[in-house]
């Protein structure tokens, strides 16, 4: 639940509120322009915003909040990196890799296609960090092996994960209706046409971005001296590392999965699968929390996979690189939200944009509450949104006359977008495996989503899920 500054708000609540605002501002500009690393913006922009705000003194509390409550989060995130990165030394995923090449037969239409639609039946169990694992493991190599910009397969990911993420057991929909105290189904039900509308437009996006890599493809084939080069997504901006670095595990050259790779343990793939269903059931049933299941599944994988300590020690090595860019990134989001929270910015912010509304606007304000979704559930948590910021927008919108099942229903639309924010911890895992810096990421992909976004909000105006009263 969102507080209210500490000490009062120095300067004023409208200061407050501005000083949010600006703060998101420079912290989006500072990244999307690599004029700092997205770990250097989430630190010190907001301790740099919590001292002009005079918060000075209770910024280690802020701080040591948000690292708190992101730890579990981050051991979770290090362990499933871990966990997955020996699986697919191992070989657990060749096969798949080796179906979905076929399948493709090297055409990159084809593998952008295919990202979306693995991506879009994945994400049914609800869990995005699962879900970016899958998908990283079966299709980073072969969009390394016709040099295709991984960024696509991030940004597409990304989108399409946020859609299918509004199911009922998904994160989303069950924060609004419990804090609306709404029944899920009820809520979910009507919106399926709408979701189905913004998924069928990632498809579109993704058919045109397919004809184009097509189109790189067949030229670079039809250059022989350009062949080899790996110019393909150059103008994504893609940096090096993650146009032509080597996929996790992939143990340096890329033939696909490196099939003489030292690391591969072709015997044990029936009891490496087993161990990953086994351990997709209980993420799904929920028997220990996901961060311990992560560490015995780790611990297990180790042991049968690579029993010497030498074998262990290097395999853990091996991921070093991607385990400290995600966790490192997860504490410094810890930062961003606690200032965000401890501040009472994010609080501010939604009243001093309801209390500056005009009149007029009310009779919209099922639409006005679709489209603030969408910054709102950018820069914030969905925890903080769901409970922070919708019973508010509830409460407003009740006194003119707008039922809490069209707010809840409302504040989902707007979430395409959600799963691109710097504070989604599953986001980091997408990209960490990929070896995408978050400005490409976000310098590619916000517009997509974005008109993803205003698709679905528009669906759900002609469907009757939000109206004008």
């Amino acid at each position: 639940m969102l507080r209210g500054p500490r000490r009062g708000s120095k300067g004023g609540s409208a200061l407050i509120a501005l000083l949010g605002l600006a703060m998101v501002s420079v912290f989006l500009y500072l990244v999307m322009s690599k004029r700092l690393a997205p770990m250097v913006a989430l630190i010190v922009i907001p301790a740099m915003f919590a001292v002009i705000a005079g918060f000075a003194p209770d910024l280690g509390d802020m701080v040591t909040e948000g690292i708190t409550s992101l730890a579990p989060t981050a051991a979770m995130l290090m362990f499933a990196i871990l966990y997955f990165g020996i699986m697919i030394d191992a070989g657990l995923f060749d096969p798949v890799a080796r179906v979905v090449v076929r399948l493709t037969g090297n055409d990159p239409l084809k593998l952008i296609m295919g990202t979306v639609a693995l991506v879009a039946v994945v994400s049914l169990d609800g869990d995005g960090t699962t879900t970016f694992m899958i998908t990283v493991s079966a299709l980073l190599p072969i969009y390394r092996k016709l040099e295709v910009s991984p960024v696509l397969m991030t940004g597409l990911a990304c989108m399409t994960n946020a859609i299918l993420n509004v199911v009922p057991w998904g994160g989303p929909a069950a924060r609004a209706a419990s804090v609306l105290r709404l029944d899920p189904q009820e809520m979910f039900v009507p919106m399926i046409p709408a979701l189905a509308a913004g998924l069928v437009t990632v498809f579109v996006i993704a058919y045109v971005l397919g004809l184009r890599e097509r189109a790189k493809l067949r030229s670079r084939i039809a250059e022989p001296a350009l062949a080899g080069v790996g110019a393909a997504g150059a103008d994504l901006g893609t940096t090096g590392s993650a146009g032509t670095g080597d996929a996790p595990g992939s143990g340096g050259d890329f033939d696909v999965l490196a099939p003489d790779r030292d690391s591969l343990r072709p015997k044990l793939i029936w009891f490496n699968t087993a161990l990953t269903v086994a351990l997709l059931i209980a993420l799904i049933s929920g028997v220990l929390p996901i961060a311990v299941l992560f560490m015995i599944g780790t611990g297990i994988a180790l042991i049968v996979n690579y029993p010497s300590i030498k074998e262990q020690t290097a395999r853990i090595a091996s991921h070093a690189d991607s385990v400290v860019a995600v966790v490192s990134m997860v504490f410094a989001a810890a930062v961003f939200t606690g200032v965000l929270s401890g501040t009472g910015m994010i609080e501010e912010m939604a009243q001093y944009l309801l209390h500056g509304m005009p009149d007029a606007l009310f009779p919209y304000f099922s639409i006005v509450i679709a489209v603030l979704s969408i910054p709102f559930t950018f820069f914030m948590s969905n925890d903080a949104f769901y409970f922070g910021v919708v019973p508010i927008l509830a409460e407003t919108a009740a006194q003119h006359g707008i039922s809490a099942m069209e707010v809840a229903r409302a504040s989902l639309l707007g979430q395409p977008i959600h799963m691109l924010s710097p504070l989604v911890p599953a986001m980091y895992v997408l990209i960490g495996l990929a070896k995408v810096d978050l400005g490409d990421q976000h310098r590619f992909a916000i517009k997509w989503a974005l008109l993803v976004s205003l698709v679905v909000i528009a669906a759900g105006l002609a469907l009757g899920l939000i109206a004008v009263h």
